[in-house]
């Protein structure tokens, strides 16, 4: 979000919070995005460029450094590698290219392109398990699946 626009760890908490356009993907405690801050600036992936008054102490206005620029850049064009991931992460580089206008597609085809083989691996364990492992192998595949799903429409929703 800093690299989207300055703020502060309040107001970036606030975008946070359950209900926003990012906490209905993945929201995070107040005091988890002061010690994010904490850590990303010791990082040098972000800094303070300011203070703003508010009803308690002053708000330090953190922004995106060039090297935090660079590591945005990097993450949202680099597909997740655990289907588990991809309600979170997925969905949130999603939102991000498209807040910043970016196009999805690249994403998107590497992602699906990324699953295709687990896709076709995990349909393998299925006919070659039993019991309960098979149960467990199934649900794999039905999640890989419908990732793969998910990528294919939102990629004909972008070419439309």
């Amino acid at each position: 979000m800093l690299a989207e626009a300055p703020a502060h760890g309040f107001a970036l908490s606030k975008a946070l919070a359950p209900h926003s356009e990012i906490g209905l993907i993945w929201s995070v405690s107040r005091q988890l995005v002061y010690r994010t801050l904490g850590v990303l600036e010791e990082n040098e992936l972000v800094h303070a460029i300011g203070t703003e008054a508010g009803p308690g102490p002053e708000r330090t206005i953190m922004n995106v450094t060039p090297l935090g620029r660079q590591a945005v850049g990097r993450w949202l064009e680099e597909p997740v590698a655990h289907v588990r991931d991809a309600r979170s992460l997925l969905m949130l580089k999603l939102v991000f290219l498209r807040r910043s206008g970016r196009d999805v597609r690249s994403l998107l085809v590497r992602q699906r392109e990324l699953l295709l083989p687990a896709a076709a691996a995990a349909r393998e364990r299925v006919t070659s398990s039993t019991g309960w492992q098979q149960t467990v192998e199934l649900w794999r595949s039905e999640c890989v699946d419908a990732v793969i799903s998910f990528t294919e429409r939102m990629l004909d929703e972008a070419e439309a």
